[in-house]
Order: C-alpha cells, then sequence, then structure tokens
C-alpha cells in the first residue's frame, strides 16, 4: 500500500474509532546532530503499547544511537503538568518515558533527566502520573522545575512576540533533547503536542498567554528544536483538556508518532486527533517561520502496524 494512503487510513481509522544565544556561558548548547540521516521524515506506529510502538519506531530511524551520542546528556521532557492517573490521559504514559530512557542509557548516555514545571503541585503530579516511579525503576533522574532558580534568562532571537524566556538549567546543559509530549485538547491552544509541551521548560508561562499564546508557541520553538519528537497518543483527551474531567474525556488510540521535525509531528498528531493542522495556528505560523514541514504528503512516512 502506498505510504501516504497507509497514514491517511491509519489516521481515519483511529478517529473512527475514538471520533540561540543566552545571556549566560551557554553557546554549545546546540542540539545533538544524528549520526547520519534518518531513513524517514516520520514513522507512525498503530495497534501497541507505548513501549514497544517506540521499540519499533526509533528502530526504524537507524536506533537511538544515531541521536544520543555515548557520554551525553539527554533531557526527556514529557508532559507531566497535571496531578491525574495515568488513565486520565493528562500527562505522558510512563511506560513511553521508561523506555525512551532505557534507550538513551543502553546507547552510553552519561545521565538522563526529566522534569516538567508542572501546572498543579509538582511532587503530587510527579508521584500520581506514574512518571517519577518510571524514571527512577528506568534508571534515570527526575528533577524539580518548580523553582525559579533553576531558570536562566535567555535570549530567542528569532521571535515576534517572545524574545526572551527564562528557561530551565536541565534544557541549558543538555547534549540531546527528546520531546515527548501526550496528544490532547487544550482549551486554549486547541491542541497539546510537541511545541506546546516546551512551555513546560520556561518560568513564566502566563507571558505568553497574554501575548498572543500561538505566536509565542512558534517563536519558542525556534530557540532549540528537540532532536527527536515523540508523541504520545496510546490514550488521547478528546474534550475538556488540559486536565480533563474524567475518564470519559479519553479515547483509546494506541498510537505513536515520532519524528526529527517537530512541526511535521505536530501536523500528524493533529490529523489523528481529527484537525486539519492548518488550523491549530501556532503549527501553521513554526511553518510559515521555516521551523518544519507541514505538508505531510511531502514527507517520507513509514507506518508501522502491530
Amino acid at each position: 500500500m502506498d505510504r501516504r494512503n497507509f497514514l491517511k487510513k491509519m489516521i481515519g481509522g483511529s478517529i473512527a474509532a475514538g471520533s540561540t544565544m543566552a545571556f549566560g556561558d551557554y553557546a554549545k548548547l546546540l542540539a545533538a546532530t544524528p549520526a547520519s540521516p534518518a531513513a524517514y521524515d516520520l514513522v507512525a506506529v498503530k495497534g501497541g503499547e507505548p513501549e514497544v510502538m517506540f521499540d519499533k519506531a526509533i528502530e526504524s530511524l537507524g536506533g537511538i544511537k544515531a541521536f544520543v551520542p555515548r557520554g551525553s546528556k539527554v533531557l526527556v521532557k514529557p508532559n507531566i503538568g497535571w496531578d491525574v492517573t495515568p488513565d486520565r490521559a493528562g500527562n505522558t504514559h510512563p511506560k513511553l518515558v521508561a523506555r525512551i530512557i532505557e534507550h538513551c542509557l543502553n546507547a552510553g548516555a552519561k545521565e538522563v533527566s526529566v522534569f516538567d514545571h508542572t501546572c498543579e503541585h509538582w511532587v503530587q503530579c510527579y508521584k500520581n502520573s506514574g512518571i517519577e516511579k518510571a524514571v527512577k525503576d528506568a534508571g534515570g533522574k527526575i528533577v524539580s522545575g518548580d523553582s525559579e532558580g533553576y531558570y536562566q534568562k535567555v535570549a530567542v532571537p528569532n521571535g515576534k512576540r517572545l524574545t526572551e524566556a527564562k528557561v530551565h538549567e536541565l534544557l541549558l546543559g543538555a547534549d540531546v533533547f527528546i520531546n515527548v509530549p501526550i496528544l490532547k485538547h487544550h482549551s486554549s491552544s486547541m491542541l497539546t503536542i510537541g511545541m506546546k509541551n516546551l512551555m513546560g521548560v520556561v518560568w513564566d508561562r502566563g507571558y505568553w498567554h497574554r501575548n498572543d499564546l500561538h505566536q509565542c508557541i512558534a517563536d519558542f520553538a525556534s530557540y532549540r528544536k528537540p532532536a527527536l519528537t515523540v508523541v504520545d497518543a496510546y490514550n488521547v483527551m478528546k474534550q475538556n483538556g488540559p486536565r480533563g474531567v474524567s475518564a470519559g474525556d479519553v479515547v483509546s488510540m494506541k498510537s505513536l508518532i515520532v519524528s526529527t521535525d517537530f512541526v511535521a509531528a505536530d501536523a500528524a498528531a493533529a490529523k489523528l486527533f481529527g484537525t486539519d493542522p492548518g488550523d491549530i495556528r501556532h503549527i501553521a505560523l513554526a511553518a510559515e517561520m521555516n521551523l518544519g514541514r507541514i505538508d505531510l504528503d511531502a514527507l517520507s512516512i513509514n507506518r508501522i502496524k502491530l
């Protein structure tokens, strides 16, 4: 089957089923370059458990060693913003976070750190999301994002509305940055995916909401691109996001999207959700800023059904 048609059918089936420069000395802090070009622009996996889908996806991209050099410091940034359990789909699935950490450590990473600037009390979010335990069990390091002292002011040179931000030191010190958002509805930005997930690495999110949220999301996306964006769409909150009200907000999609292009990852995830990517303004703005590609038909996509 033609690869493009397969993604469209995969997305359609899922919907039917569910309805740089810093002001400090941070010049070295650029995302690690993959050892060799990936065979695909994007991988879409459907029908497995989170960890198994990631195994298949990263294998088709040449393995995690293509992105994580031996001895590197890795930041894995999931969504841990909400004090809810995994079945509520408010946060990234802990099984996925754990498997990514395991892959990184097996590749020889010096350390793998995880944090989020949570929206609710960080201790409860970390605990009840299941992510704190998953990180520790996998050999990673879980770090608080709750103190302003962890954040350093940086310039966002290409920003239109957002020209500076206080960014967590873990991002500033990471050799490799892996963005691991969950796909879900959001009352302000329509969807939370990869670029929106980066609001969890900055201190003052309120400025974004007061100064054209979509443009600020696109602006900050220009600051540092992740080496990989891994979109968790195992369980998807279809309404009442970003926190949700009950399990009735959640649909099982058992899907995963992985790409080196986080605009493309967000575009594919939007399609999976049932939305035209061009209707999500920050995705369209990021494409206009040449931060990535929104036209899925122009991509080389590997579709894997388990």
